[in-house]
């Protein structure tokens, strides 16, 4: 089959003011962390590895995990990935809508990469939902005119028929760009024949008529079972099976938000590799409330040696070598959890005895000495853990940044997202800049704290790190040399394009991209509820 033109061809996507667009493809679930995002990287990686120029596309996503381009806008890390999966920069207009959770029932609402308000979940769906499907569309119409596919993630399910009405990111986009629906279901749950057939039958006829068929994710067994009820499912739906493909370990990017982090956390110190020195290097991180940035300590857990687990208990830390207090988007509530749990006792515990802590971003701002917030929490004055001399006040404008410095002798990239603004009162930089003026960052004996994400994915400072680390913790632990955190990034990305390829009806996929929704799928009752 011919390839789709650089700027669009057949495509099923037709032309805008005279220009072709680009294929499409909306991948949508039965169910939240059936997969969705996984495959759509690995589509994307696919595709990209076919020659074609491929963009991800969320229209709206709901995250604390979130990432900034290089021309400082606020997307889902998740989409950002993808993104590095299709081999092309990340861009707002890939994620224009970003909802980030905080307290009583509220998120900030993120457009087109910048903060414009927060919004409770019911003034979102009644006041702002329906008003923002021009501004998703024209973000997407902009990514077909100048990529030959783009292969767009649902959220959640799209039968959730009691939010159907101002649906942007499932259905509702379908319909208003005519694309065609792959959904994905997880077997490993169970119930997933059941779960293919509900999610068709509760639609609407429009939407049914766009939902080409069906992918099984994380199969595991005899695949020679499965293919009778995959058939019987074939003849009562009218709609094709796109692949099945087989549960592996370690396939997941970064995800949207906590729903997978005892996995990841499972995964993680099952799968630590034999430490390259003769001791192993104990991680605790804590579970601190609207976690964010979680995957900020991945790049330590790929460490050969580390073993890197959550925790939200004292005794949990008695013997770590290392405890991060990672990002939130409520660092005032974060600090009461701590406080009511005796977690702020343990970590003054461990600071006078000289053993390493380190805070990124709200975890930086809460080992400080006081916190003025009367934008995210609205508290007003609060003290904080006081192991830092660093003084804390919240702004209403959000820092989005992607600052470079140095630190430990080594070059080092991140990127900001915060509110809080710090005023360091003493101690040392953490980043320095290249003439050696302070950054970010505070240092005090073994205590230290960031605003950066994404510090510890720079090898040679993580490994600088990691042996302060270890001398401070008295452990024979040396990091391995060879660690590339970006190599391997780029080899799990390979792997999701391998299990596409490998597992999945590549032909009829490329297909269904290409033209666009089957012809005359048949309308399954009873449909959605009047």
């Amino acid at each position: 089959m011919n390839s789709p033109s650089a700027h669009g061809g057949s495509a099923g996507g037709g032309a805008v003011d005279g220009r072709d667009l680009g294929g499409g493809l909306l991948v949508a679930g039965t169910t939240s962390d059936a997969g969705k995002s996984v495959v759509t990287a690995g589509i994307c990686r696919w595709l990209a590895r076919k020659g074609l120029r491929v963009a991800p596309f969320k229209a709206q996503n709901m995250s604390l995990n979130s990432f900034v381009t290089r021309d400082g806008a606020e997307i889902g890390r998740a989409q950002a990935m993808q993104a590095a999966a299709a081999g092309v920069e990340p861009s707002a207009l890939m994620n224009p809508v970003l909802l980030k959770p905080g307290g009583d029932r509220t998120s900030q609402v993120v457009l087109l990469g910048r903060p414009v308000g927060e919004l409770s979940a019911r003034g979102y769906h009644l006041e702002r939902r329906e008003r923002l499907l021009g501004t998703v569309t024209e973000c997407l119409t902009e990514l077909r005119r100048t990529h030959d596919a783009v292969i767009c993630e649902g959220a959640g399910s799209p039968t959730e028929i009691n939010l159907r009405r101002g649906d942007l990111v499932n259905m509702g986009l379908a319909r208003a760009a005519s694309l065609p629906v792959l959904v994905v279901g997880d077997i490993d749950r169970g119930g997933v024949f059941a779960s293919f057939f509900g999610t068709t039958a509760l639609l609407a006829a429009e939407d049914q008529a766009l939902l080409a068929g069906y992918l099984v994710n994380k199969f595991r067994g005899d695949l020679s079972l499965l293919e009778p009820g995959l058939e019987m499912l074939r003849s009562v739906t009218g709609r094709a099976f796109y692949g099945v493909l087989p549960h592996r370990r370690g396939l997941g990017i970064d995800e949207e938000d906590g729903l997978g982090l005892s996995l990841r956390e499972g995964a993680r110190g099952a799968d630590t590799a034999p430490p390259y020195g003769r001791e192993v290097l104990r991680v605790s991180v804590l579970r601190v409330p609207l976690m964010s940035n979680f995957t900020d300590v991945d790049a330590l857990a790929a460490e050969p040696g580390v073993v890197l687990r959550f925790a939200d208990r004292p005794e949990e830390l008695a013997d770590a070598d290392l405890v991060v207090v990672p990002g939130t988007r409520g660092t005032v509530g974060a600090l009461r959890l701590l406080r009511e749990r005796g977690l702020d006792r343990e970590l003054a515990r461990r600071a006078a005895q000289g053993r390493p802590v380190l805070g990124i971003c709200g975890g930086y701002q809460l080992l400080g000495e006081h916190i003025e917030d009367e934008v995210e929490s609205r508290a007003g004055s609060v003290g904080g853990l006081g192991l830092l001399p660093v003084r804390v006040r919240f702004h209403r404008d959000k820092t989005l940044a992607r600052p470079v410095g140095t630190a430990l002798g080594a070059r080092v990239e991140g990127y900001e997202i915060h509110h809080g603004v710090a005023e360091v009162l003493g101690g040392q930089p953490l980043f320095k800049d290249a003439s050696g003026l302070p950054l970010d960052g505070c240092r005090v004996g073994s205590v230290r704290g960031t605003h950066w994400h994404g510090s510890l994915e720079n090898d040679d400072y993580r490994r600088a790190l990691l042996r302060e680390v270890a001398a401070e913790s008295g452990r024979s632990f040396t990091p391995a040399p060879g660690t590339d955190f970006g190599r391997l990034r780029e080899e799990q990305l390979d792997r999701l394009g391998d299990l596409i390829e490998e597992h999945a009806d590549t032909a009829a996929l490329l297909r269904l991209i290409e033209d666009g929704p089957p012809k005359g799928l048949p309308f399954l009752p009873p449909g959605a509820p009047v």
